[in-house]
């Protein structure tokens, strides 16, 4: 079995060829989003994206999903809110968790960003608990770093 380390290396080449000539912003968090759900099969992968205070549903990968969240509520509004990843093991223990589906037990959530200003969130979730490593983190924030540089390229 091929470990997550090595999937992401795999991913980033190939985030980098989906993204290259595509200047569209929805093309390309829809491409993202299926990118990670297809490798890595986690149960929920997507995005939020802050409009007039709030996060707001974008591409995503899974099952329905919140359609707004405040900042500073649940993970993705924390995450938002605080500028840095959120590595959560265990939802439930998380507080003020916003439970879009009961079959969510972890998550993890990457800003990104253009300059200083978190525009979006990556959020993604497994059905598993504490199924996001040090490693996750690493790869999916490089990936992320990828994404932000495409779409905020001077």
């Amino acid at each position: 079995m091929t470990n997550r380390t090595e999937i992401y290396q795999g991913l980033h080449a190939q985030l980098k060829g989906l993204l290259e000539g595509e200047d569209d912003l929805v093309a390309s968090l829809a491409n993202t989003a299926a990118l990670i759900s297809q490798e890595l099969k986690f149960f929920w992968g997507g995005f939020y994206l802050g409009k007039n205070n709030e996060l707001v549903l974008g591409p995503f990968q899974g099952p329905v999903a919140c359609t707004r969240i405040q900042k500073g509520k649940g993970v993705c509004g924390s995450s938002w809110q605080e500028n840095k990843t959120l590595l959560v093991p265990d939802v439930h223990e998380f507080p003020g968790h916003i439970a879009c589906s009961a079959h969510s037990q972890s998550e993890i959530v990457i800003p990104i960003r253009n300059g200083e200003e978190v525009t979006m969130v990556l959020d993604v979730d497994s059905n598993q608990l504490d199924d996001f490593s040090e490693d996750d983190k690493a790869g999916l924030e490089k990936l992320m770093h990828l994404l932000q540089d495409h779409l905020y390229a001077a």
